[in-house]
């Protein structure tokens, strides 16, 4: 049996990391989870590193071990450029990548020989079984980072004039809160467990997803518009390329609607959206179970035997 320890920042909302324990320990094999890497043992046999940054003398430390370097994004701004160059120059150089997408490949800049996979982001099984116990309390919800809806205190004034309900589920930061006070049509549940956010997204007819139009906000994957779409959620969402990319994927799920949208065009849209899906085992595809059972990487970690 093999143990495989995962490095990751504690600040980061993760949802991966209990996809792959639970992958991994259905393999045979353990997992042990660390915020610093001085606590990984120096005879570890596997780790993986969700960068970040992957300091190298911790990274020399475990010369017998096969090591991953993950990147599930790339660099935010200020200097978002020069910060991935900084990792392409300074991060030892890995056993196995493992990237979000090809634009994040590419983005990231590395041309040498190793191995890698693309591991696109994924829901939990279960959002494919969840139903809806009782009708809609809400027209739309917003599950996730809350700080971005900050760039859309228009738009969620324009909601109150259209008449729309919204349902806030996730942390509300006080900056945020302060525009919300003012705001009688928007409610919030706070933090939620995992397995509690079906039933709360559940309780409105669409999901909301909202994007700063930049990059790499705007290429790269919205896990909340994943979930919505699990649970059989119509979409409205702002338009970018991610966006629309998903909303071609997904014909007739997903409504683009300008950021500068008037309350007419809101109410407009929301009668347009399609029913909820009850059936929704077609989207298998978006599951952790799909996304993780293939991925190379697991030879390369665990042995051929896995």
């Amino acid at each position: 049996m093999i143990t495989v320890h995962f490095v990751h920042g504690a600040r980061s909302y993760l949802p991966e990391l209990a996809a792959y324990q639970a992958h991994i320990q259905s393999l045979g094999h353990a997992v042990q989870m660390h915020t610093q890497a001085h606590t990984v043992p120096g005879d570890a046999q596997a780790v993986w590193w969700i960068c970040g940054r992957v300091p190298a003398d911790q990274a020399r430390r475990f010369k017998g071990a096969v090591q991953v370097h993950e990147y599930a994004s790339a660099s935010l701004a200020p200097l978002a450029w020069l910060k991935d160059r900084v990792k392409q120059w300074q991060h030892p150089v890995p056993d196995f990548r493992v990237f979000q997408s090809e634009w994040v490949r590419q983005r990231m800049g590395w041309e040498d020989t190793v191995p890698y996979v693309l591991r696109d982001m994924a829901v939990p099984e279960s959002f494919l079984a969840a139903q809806a116990l009782q009708p809609p309390e809400f027209d739309l919800v917003y599950l996730g980072e809350m700080r971005r809806l900050l760039h859309f205190v228009p738009l969620l004034q324009t909601l109150g004039q259209a008449g729309l309900k919204l349902l806030l589920v996730g942390d509300v930061p006080p900056a945020l809160q302060a525009h919300l006070a003012r705001l009688g049509h928007i409610q919030s549940t706070g933090r939620v467990p995992q397995d509690h956010v079906p039933a709360q997204l559940l309780r409105a007819r669409a999901g909301l997803n909202l994007m700063p139009d930049v990059l790499p906000l705007n290429e790269q994957t919205s896990t909340k518009m994943l979930e919505y779409l699990a649970l059989g959620l119509p979409v409205v969402s702002n338009p970018y390329a991610w966006a629309q990319r998903t909303a071609r994927a997904h014909a007739g799920r997903v409504q683009l609607l300008a950021v500068q949208a008037s309350a007419a065009q809101w109410q407009a849209a929301m009668q347009a959206l399609p029913l909820r899906q009850t059936d929704r085992q077609h989207l298998v595809s978006l599951s952790w179970s799909y996304q993780l059972q293939a991925l190379p990487v697991w030879a390369a970690l665990l042995g051929d035997g896995l």
